[in-house]
């Protein structure tokens, strides 16, 4: 049987774009999609940098709105529990490097916000919502081990209890 974007692709042709459908994901346990982007300082940051340590990515649709801001400042509330268990936080957003310096300044927060302006990066991941005129990300995390495979996904966030989860999820996955 065809999957789901075939079919739909088949139905409407290039009227719907792709990435409105489901983007494949990412698999737990296979490696993390390499990335080169540009933080608010504009400094580049890879994947590969962070070879050995274990990484929270996560995907937010936009600088300074009330869900982003949320979540952003609990990972900067938990960063030090978060670096204690050898993880670092590297945000990514389709805003570009000046918004993310804005927002960074505003809320204080001392990780890495890289932008995707063109939304290639967070499209690798399904990550990405295409509403016709306008591309976000969407609001998924992936918590990518210290040899670079993704360990764990979170597609449906609480941006309340998100961080704390990553920790917990982070103490158990050290355990094995």
């Amino acid at each position: 049987m065809k999957s789901f974007r075939t079919l739909m692709t088949l139905l409407f042709g290039s009227l719907l774009p792709l990435t409105l459908l489901a983007a494949d994901l990412p698999k737990i346990g296979q490696a993390a999609p390499g990335f080169a982007l540009p933080d608010q300082a504009k400094r580049v940051h890879k994947l590969s940098d962070y070879a050995g340590q274990w990484v929270v990515l996560y995907f937010y649709p936009k600088d300074d709105t009330p869900g982003c801001t949320k979540e952003a400042c609990s990972f900067r509330d938990d960063l030090v529990q978060l670096e204690k268990l050898g993880a670092k936080v590297v945000g990514i957003s389709v805003d570009d490097s000046e918004s993310h310096a804005k927002f960074a300044e505003k809320y204080h927060l001392p990780f890495p916000l890289l932008a995707d302006t063109d939304g290639q990066v967070a499209e690798r991941y399904g990550a990405i919502n295409d509403l016709l005129v306008i591309r976000i990300a969407k609001r998924y995390t992936f918590l990518i081990d210290p040899q670079g495979k993704i360990a764990r996904t979170y597609l449906s966030v609480d941006t309340s209890r998100h961080s704390q989860e990553i920790i917990d999820d982070l103490k158990k996955l050290q355990k094995q």
